[in-house]
């Protein structure tokens, strides 16, 4: 049964930082392409951030440019998105997503989602 559990979010300040994390199990998590999506309410959800198999590859959304940085350990089937200069349009629910690969498709899967809230 494939999981996906986030942790770490919670109430911060402007400028403040905060470090999410994502736990899989259920597949083989070195084999998979991480990523952070995020959604405000009222808004659709959006890519933070992805990672590669080997973390040797990272990607952005502009508006987090410069301020998140993900990363993850392979050994502990964990990815981490680390917040730093929080501002409060960075508030939303954020979700993992592992990208799996299989013979001729792909599969996705979420996490339930850790509610990150900006706001002094």
């Amino acid at each position: 049964q494939v999981q996906l559990v986030e942790s770490g979010g919670g109430l911060v300040q402007p400028g403040g930082s905060r470090r999410l994390s994502c736990t899989a199990s259920g597949f083989t998590f070195s084999s998979a392409v991480m990523s952070w999506y995020r959604q405000a309410p009222g808004k659709e959800r959006e890519l933070v951030a992805h990672i590669t198999t080997s973390g040797v590859t990272t990607n952005y959304a502009d508006s987090v440019k410069g301020r998140f940085t993900i990363s993850r350990d392979n050994a502990k089937n964990t990815v981490y998105l680390q917040m730093n200069s929080l501002k409060p349009e960075d508030t939303a629910v954020y979700y993992c997503n592992a990208l799996t690969s299989w013979p001729g498709y792909k599969l996705a899967y979420w996490g339930q989602g850790t509610q990150v809230t900006v706001s002094s």
